[in-house]
């Protein structure tokens, strides 16, 4: 027995010793194992990062900045569309070819979406450095226009500029630069100091609302000050300040409107068209005959009877009256949805911005929406006509390549709230 114990126990140590020796070798497995899952995760995790990273910086996958951007190239295909249906008979008239205006509104666009692009991709708190001399630019435009030999006169009114070969409108320099001046000082701190910010951003809008009122513009001074009360809005200045700000604008306008002849008569025929049905209350007339012939489902693209003559400025002042007729109420009212679409997606995007982003989002857009509200007011016959362009869609260089750049600026700040 003695012996078969010891035999039993001899047998038995060396499958111990081989189970221990098992024991290290499958651990040190299970490490190297474990290591190189944890090396796996974790090169997967620095890669999902840096492409994370990447997408912050072009903004891939920003709803704001694609609701954005489709709305721009949609209102902007469209404008380009609805120019050639407008002017085809004019242009066929005026240069011997249907394509005369289409073809420059064409390269307007082009130079315009290169504008957008490089304010897109800059990054816009550098252009904090350039607000001064910026506004400086569009003083001195704003007086050269109204030198005689400089500035161009059509229909009575001095608001173009002619250098070289080139002509444009400094009032629309104004807007942009009105923007970035009002939103650099306004983010400056947040609390809007009354002589470091009200005042200046005040003197700017006085000084350029009274030398476009020379050229006359009423319009775009409108257009202007409306921009300026919204930034003080946004920059949390006193309800009451704002209030007496906009309580004096309107009864300015409201003088203005009616001591010059002209803007009186504008008045009186938005009021009844018919008293002067051949004359002041021709364009009115002529625009709701446009918008009810096109009913619900319109006449068909390229099918309007405005254009024949019967609507002025049917491809510039007067397109939606063209789109809502070719296109009828179903088209028109996507335009307007558009606009109001463009209105809260940049909400959402000043929302989320740094002080200065978000000013600057607040001035374009409403710029751009009380431009359109304004235009479309007046081609419906509910608000006087001024003269003011639709953006994105009526003809004009100066107005759509300055649209087109403020687009960029709110792009390039949704761009970084990635």
């Amino acid at each position: 027995m003695t012996n078969s114990t010891r035999s039993k126990t001899t047998t038995r140590r060396p499958a111990n010793k081989r189970t221990a020796s098992a024991r290290p070798k499958r651990a040190i497995a299970s490490n190297k194992t474990a290591t190189t899952t944890n090396r796996r995760s974790t090169a997967s995790r620095q890669t999902h990062t840096t492409r994370s990273r990447a997408n912050k910086r072009v903004g891939v996958g920003s709803t704001p900045f694609i609701i954005l951007s489709t709305i721009v190239v949609g209102l902007s295909l469209l404008g380009l569309t609805m120019v050639l249906s407008a002017s085809s008979v004019t242009s066929l008239t005026s240069t011997g070819s249907p394509w005369g205006e289409f073809t420059s509104q064409a390269m307007w666009l082009g130079i315009g979406t290169v504008v957008l692009g490089v304010a897109t991709m800059i990054d816009y708190r550098i252009l904090r450095r350039f607000t001064i001399p910026a506004l400086a630019v569009a003083f001195v435009l704003l007086v050269l226009v109204l030198i005689p030999s400089l500035g161009v006169s059509v229909n009575g009114a001095q608001r173009w500029l002619r250098l070289g070969p080139i002509q444009f409108q400094p009032s629309e320099v104004a807007k942009l630069s009105l923007v970035l001046f009002a939103a650099d000082n306004l983010a400056r701190s947040k609390h809007v100091d009354v002589h470091r910010s009200l005042k200046p951003i005040l003197a700017v809008l006085v000084v350029f609302g009274a030398l476009i009122l020379l050229q006359p513009n009423l319009g775009t001074t409108i257009i202007l000050f409306v921009i300026g009360i919204a930034a003080l809005f946004a920059s949390g200045v006193r309800l009451s300040a704002i209030g007496l700000i906009g309580a004096l604008s309107a009864v300015g306008a409201s003088l203005l409107a009616y001591l010059a002849p002209y803007r009186r008569d504008r008045l009186l025929a938005f009021v009844d068209p018919w008293q002067d049905p051949l004359d002041e209350g021709w364009q009115t007339i002529q625009s709701l005959v446009s918008v009810a012939n096109g009913g619900i489902t319109g006449v068909g693209i390229g099918e309007s009877r405005g254009k024949y003559g019967f609507l002025p400025e049917a491809h510039n002042d007067f397109v939606f009256a063209v789109t809502a007729e070719e296109f009828g109420l179903v088209g028109a009212s996507i335009v307007v949805i558009g606009y109001v679409a463009f209105g809260l997606t940049a909400l959402v995007v000043a929302r989320e911005a740094d002080r200065f982003g978000a000013l600057l989002v607040v001035g374009v857009t409403s710029w751009i929406l009380v431009q359109a509200f304004i235009n479309i007011g007046a081609v419906l016959g509910v608000l006087p006509i001024t003269g003011v362009p639709l953006p994105f869609m009526s003809a004009g260089g100066t107005s759509l390549i300055t649209t087109m750049a403020g687009v960029g600026l709110v792009l390039n700040v949704a761009r970084k709230n990635r």
